[in-house]
């Protein structure tokens, strides 16, 4: 099992990843979308975030019952208590670090991100990268991104799971 701590492109790299290991892949949030009925911001708006990130766990537990996959998490999937120690020892995180300029440059005009409906997306992200960046430093693995391709970022997840998640 292998999962990839990243909003920003990570509907892009998984598949990616998931191909070069020969293995099926997952968005969490599209799990929770699908379960839900609602879009993201629907689920914010009708239920709070308590009750999104209760699906986010929920969609985990189910992924992880699953075949070994490429999960794509969101941001704030490693950052709720809990979440990171429930699956330590059975997958090998990796943490894809990127600035929030360029996480803004590759979300583009992406509006299905709650948390980001404000005047300064990139601001918003600057604050969240600094409440969540301690969180994310548990991964077992990070890959600073930068500007690289996802085909790029794909082949660096697939050369650390291949080398320590024994795919």
């Amino acid at each position: 099992m292998l999962i990839g701590l990243s909003g920003a492109g990570k509907t892009s790299v998984a598949p990616h990843a998931a191909r070069l290991l020969n293995s099926a892949w997952c968005d969490l949030d599209q799990r929770v979308v699908a379960q839900a009925g609602l879009s993201i911001p629907e689920i914010f708006v009708a239920h709070g975030e308590a009750h999104f990130r209760k699906l986010e766990r929920a969609a985990m537990a189910a992924a992880l019952a699953e075949a070994p996959q490429v999960i794509a998490t969101g941001g704030g999937w490693a950052a709720e208590p809990g979440n990171l120690a429930a699956i330590a020892g059975r997958t090998l995180v990796i943490y894809l670090s990127l600035s929030p300029i360029e996480a803004g440059r590759r979300l583009g005009g992406l509006r299905d991100r709650p948390l980001l409906e404000v005047a300064s997306p990139e601001r918003r992200m600057t604050e969240l990268l600094a409440v969540r960046e301690r969180w994310y430093r548990l991964a077992d693995i990070e890959i600073a991104v930068g500007e690289a391709s996802p085909d790029v970022v794909a082949a660096g997840i697939a050369t650390a799971a291949r080398q320590y998640g024994s795919w």
